[in-house]
């Protein structure tokens, strides 16, 4: 059975995802946007930055998240943002396939992440996500216009957003231009923590 399609983001108050530079990714706004999930357990053993870390929900949720997860699908403005970030071994440790027009062999990297280079769409690359990730689901990493590219296209069965106290004034909204008279939404739970309030909705046709 094949899993869900979905995305979990962290969003500002004012419906930021992200500055709209990609060299102010990884800045001080993006990081303060962030701030819940760096401290937590499983993202420090993630991302090898030593032991200790906060357990509880934000904890379980960035776990369960990663654990859920068979295969991701990113743009190529989010990949070229992080491939110089990402630590040698990148966070993913599954298939990840890249929506661009770029051709190039794959990128093996330490721990089980490989990236795949898919020039032919969305949904091409959908296929391919769905084929590696088996029975587990496929998240939708980013940026927010490839997001956006799949909401848009019906082929987003849930999401997730970290709901956090910051404003970002401009940047990337995670639903600029979406289509609203397609899709329509169903709350699904909601769970305040210290830090954020993490909102799930299942994604029906309008």
């Amino acid at each position: 059975m094949a899993g869900k399609v979905f995305f979990s983001v962290s969003m500002s108050l004012d419906g930021f995802i992200a500055p709209e530079s990609p060299k102010d990714l990884m800045g001080p706004q993006w990081m303060e946007l962030q701030q819940w999930i760096f401290p937590t357990r499983f993202m420090r053993e993630n991302l090898k930055l030593g032991e200790g870390g906060e357990e509880g929900r934000d904890n379980d949720i960035v776990r369960e998240t990663h654990l859920r997860t068979g295969a991701s699908v990113m743009g190529k403005r989010m990949f070229d943002a992080g491939e110089h970030a990402w630590p040698e071994e990148a966070p993913f440790h599954t298939p990840v396939f890249v929506v661009t027009h770029e051709k190039r062999d794959p990128w093996e990297r330490p721990g089980g992440t490989t990236f795949h280079f898919v020039n032919d769409g969305i949904q091409a690359a959908l296929d391919q996500a769905r084929e590696a990730a088996g029975d587990r689901d496929v998240r939708i990493a980013g940026g927010g216009a490839t997001i956006l590219e799949y909401l848009n296209a019906g082929l987003i069965d849930e999401f997730s957003i970290a709901l956090s106290p910051v404003l970002f004034g401009s940047g990337i909204r995670l639903f600029e231009g979406v289509d609203a008279g397609r899709v329509a939404l169903e709350p699904v739970r909601a769970e305040p923590t210290q830090r954020v309030t993490h909102l799930t909705y299942a994604v029906l046709e309008r």
